[in-house]
């Protein structure tokens, strides 16, 4: 049997060849392999060479790789299998440049590393590169200052669509500028998302190579990533950008935006349409699946062909197999998730598989550590209640509507069914909300459904016809039901106006299902509504789906959504409330100028999340984030039920009621600011823990704060089972500034009611400002306000009137010139003079 250091040396010989790389002289050009310490080697000996290569002098052997002239590229180093290739680093490290070669693979023919010397880490990969591919990889040249040291204006995208829009007429003209932006299409980066890509900025210069964000739904990811591309691009340190989706539709959806957003300067494909062309591209979009199907990955794309890998709803396209796809390329990763983390707690059976908590926990908990964030912390989160508090999401309004046989169904005895067999012998049977749609079937519960939908969804502020919506079945099968429910419901209440397209199924049965979720976005699915001429909207009003349309799915004027399913899954509960949560302006679709003039802005403030299955009051009081889920226990309680049939799915009994059904029990509720249970759970934890601390709670009650402090951050704080830090908990908190931990104590333990806002905190120091100087124009105290405010908030605006630059405000979005005007003029000296002498601006960075 071959040693341990023989078969390594075998299966990285066989690797070597399989990249192209030559020990001997063939029709394919000149040996490109040299072996130090000048180890010879005759044609033939390939696959047993050099058995004892480990008792080589420094217990290693080099392999030099060279290009075409006979120059070193590559340094590899061997080890045997036993031994961990990157014992070897340092060794390699020094001879790859006493060779000046840049490249070294680390390697025990089991696991291998590619290392850039110039680019940080080294990095894991499946296979080895190849001449050529090394080779086009000298020719990139990256360099980390310039990426941390490019400016990331909130114009940052503006300036790839049209760089000189600063200086046309109609931006300059204020009156004009939104209509201008508006025509343009212009895209300008909200704060949190600048914030966002600083971020990575901060975390390149410490040498980090992946990061995470978790953003809500609807806070502009695409965006965000669009630009994250942009700047490595423009900063050279990524020659080419690979964005990876799992489903065909965002496939489509990210195409389209990268085209919107960064055509002028690069260009983006879809790999499935240009499979021979995409190396001319600087940005890939592709599924996972794609890349998966045959090991397409690992035949057409080398390790080095990405240097930027995004990964969109990252705890699902790097999930299973795909991790392998996302995995084999090097450089920087970068993970979006809209799902987070905080609320899956390690649940006490580690082993119990009905528990829907375990497998979303560890796929949760292997993302964060994929992309370097183990402690559980992302690099930048954005959550729905900072997305609801800053007005840029919508919190639902919750329709909770239970009939009586889903009241039955979600009560701790479940539906409780009685047959007879033919012996005579009675059996009861107990169905649960799980079993709804698999095992029990109730025609008269999917009407009530429905008809309940129907009566109380919201209407088109535009067209008053029912505003789009979409519904979430149990299966496949469901949803068709569901479909045909509808669409027989609405030729009753509309005669004439649909032709069973008021609703349709969007399922993966469907034929062109991806392409009906992409037209439903576009407001053409089923052609246009003739509700109102001039106005464009979708003809069809409710998809009906499974879990198309459940991640990622950007659809902003949705009004409606209708869980008519239990969900037992937290991320998939963010992820369906989070289709609706998004702003609009219906207006926009108007093609009439002056009409759109007429009616103005017609935004959407709200929308209905109905409910049929009591999910929201199950992750609201009933989920258990903390101890093992108990599912419904089976009852023993008989219940007269009558025209019940009886079969089998399988071993299964499955139940049919036939009686009529309707809707017993409906509260309606909009969710406040502070947003649902399951986006508060990691603040309220840590209250707990810190007021069960004895300790703790004898230096508050003596407002010893200094030791209180101590005590929070030597015993409360980076703990294995919460990892609580003030960052984490300033964002489960909502609060849009930096806290202290003073503060963080006297909210545990109740001296102040809230954390106060930074427009609070700034309003409470302008009138202090005001108090204490007095100022006499007043008739410009607001203009005064307007300054004050922006010099505290924007760093940018802060520098401009420090430097004295006031005419570089005319390019910023926030703060122009204009609006320093209005300042009286000995007032725009003194403000910034008095908050630099009394205003600490710690808590605003």
């Amino acid at each position: 049997m071959a040693s341990k250091e023989a078969t390594a040396r075998i299966k990285i010989n066989r690797l070597l060849d399989e990249a192209g790389w030559r020990f001997f002289d063939d029709q394919n050009g000149q040996a490109n392999i040299v072996l130090e310490p000048n180890i010879k080697i005759k044609k033939g000996d390939v696959e047993a060479l050099g058995e004892d290569f480990e008792k080589a002098k420094n217990g290693f052997i080099d392999f030099l790789l060279l290009d075409r002239d006979g120059k070193p590229l590559v340094v590899l180093e061997a080890k045997s299998e036993e031994k961990n290739p990157l014992s070897a680093k340092e060794q390699a490290r020094k001879y790859a440049r006493s060779q000046n070669a840049r490249f070294v693979i680390l390697s025990n023919g089991n696991i291998h590393y590619l290392w850039d010397l110039q680019q940080g880490n080294p990095s894991i990969v499946s296979k080895f590169p190849g001449p050529d591919e090394i080779k086009n990889h000298y020719l990139f040249e990256p360099d980390a200052n310039r990426l941390v040291a490019e400016p990331i204006g909130l114009d940052f995208i503006a300036l790839t669509q049209m760089p000189g829009y600063a200086n046309e007429a109609a931006w300059k003209n204020e009156a004009e500028r939104p209509a201008f932006v508006e025509r343009s299409k212009l895209r300008f980066l909200r704060k949190y998302q600048r914030r966002a890509i600083e971020r990575v900025q901060e975390e390149v210069g410490r040498g980090a190579t992946r990061f995470l964000f978790e953003m809500a739904t609807g806070t502009g990811k695409t965006l965000t990533s669009a630009a994250v591309i942009k700047l490595f691009l423009k900063t050279q340190n990524a020659k080419r950008a690979l964005f990876l989706v799992d489903r065909l539709e965002l496939e489509i959806q990210a195409d389209k935006a990268f085209k919107a957003l960064l055509k002028n300067d690069f260009t983006s494909v879809i790999y499935k349409e240009q499979r021979d062309d995409w190396r001319k591209a600087d940005i890939v979009v592709t599924t996972v699946q794609s890349l998966l199907f045959n090991g397409k990955y690992r035949r057409f794309f080398a390790p080095t062909d990405f240097d930027l890998v995004i990964s969109d709803e990252a705890h699902r396209s790097i999930g299973g197999n795909a991790r392998a796809v996302f995995e084999y390329f090097v450089g920087y990763k970068l993970g979006l998730t809209a799902t987070p983390k905080d609320y899956l707690k390690q649940s006490k059976s580690r082993t119990s598989a009905r528990d829907p908590r375990e497998a979303e926990r560890r796929m949760m908990l292997d993302t964060y550590r994929t992309f370097g964030c183990d402690s559980g912390e992302p690099t930048f989160r954005y959550s729905l209640v900072d997305g609801v508090r800053d007005g840029f999401l919508i919190n639902p309004y919750v329709v909770d509507a239970r009939t009586g046989v889903t009241t039955l169904l979600l009560s701790d005895q479940g539906f409780i069914t009685e047959t007879v067999d033919e012996n005579g012998d009675e059996t009861q049977e107990a169905f649960a909300g799980r079993d709804f749609e698999k095992r029990f079937f109730a025609e008269a519960t999917n009407r009530a459904f429905c008809q309940t939908l129907l009566k109380h969804g919201l209407r088109d502020p535009i067209s008053g016809e029912f505003g789009k919506t979409i519904a979430f079945a149990v299966s496949q099968n469901h949803a068709a039901k569901v479909t045909q429910i509808l669409n027989e419901m609405a030729d009753q209440l509309w005669p004439g106006r649909y032709k069973s397209d008021f609703a349709v199924q969007v399922t993966s049965h469907v034929a062109d299902a991806q392409k009906m979720t992409v037209n439903f976005a576009n407001n053409n699915l089923g052609g246009y509504s003739e509700f109102v001429q001039d106005y464009r909207t979708s003809k069809a009003r409710i998809c009906v789906t499974v879990g198309m349309m459940t991640t990622g799915y950007d659809c902003p004027d949705i009004l409606n959504l209708a869980l008519m399913r239990p969900v037992f899954s937290p991320s998939d509960f963010v992820q369906m409330k989070g289709r609706g949560t998004r702003r609009h302006n219906f207006a926009e679709e108007l093609f009439d100028p002056t009409r759109k003039a007429e009616v103005g802005a017609v935004k959407k403030t709200e929308f209905r999340l109905f409910d049929f299955f009591a999910n929201c009051e199950y992750f609201e009081e009933e989920f258990q984030y903390d101890e093992e889920l108990t599912l419904p226990k089976l009852a023993v309680l008989p219940m007269s039920t009558g025209g019940e049939v009886l079969r089998t799915i399988g071993t299964l009994s499955a139940y049919e009621f036939l009686e009529p059904d309707q809707v017993v029990y409906q509260v309606e509720q909009q969710i406040g600011p502070e947003g649902m249970r399951v986006d508060r759970e990691l603040f309220q934890k840590f209250e707990q823990v810190a007021r069960s601390d004895s300790r703790l709670r004898e230096l508050v009650e003596h407002q010893n704060w200094e030791a209180a402090s101590r005590r929070v951050i030597e015993e409360l704080f980076e703990k294995p089972d919460e990892y609580f830090n003030l960052e984490r908990l300033r964002q489960a908190a909502g609060v849009d500034r930096r806290i202290t931990i003073r503060e963080l104590i006297e909210k545990a333990f109740g001296f102040i009611p809230k954390f106060k806002s930074k427009a609070e905190l700034i309003e409470d120091e302008f009138q202090k400002f005001l108090l204490d100087q007095k100022p006499e124009e007043a008739g410009r105290v607001a203009q005064m306000r307007y300054f004050f405010e922006a010099y505290i908030r924007d760093a940018k605006v802060r520098t401009l009137i420090d430097a004295g630059h006031f005419g570089d405000l005319n390019v910023n979005p926030t703060f122009t010139t204009r609006d320093l005007r209005e300042v009286p003029e000995k007032w725009r000296k003194r403000i910034p003079e008095y908050i630099k002498d009394y205003v600490s601006l710690n808590p605003f960075l």
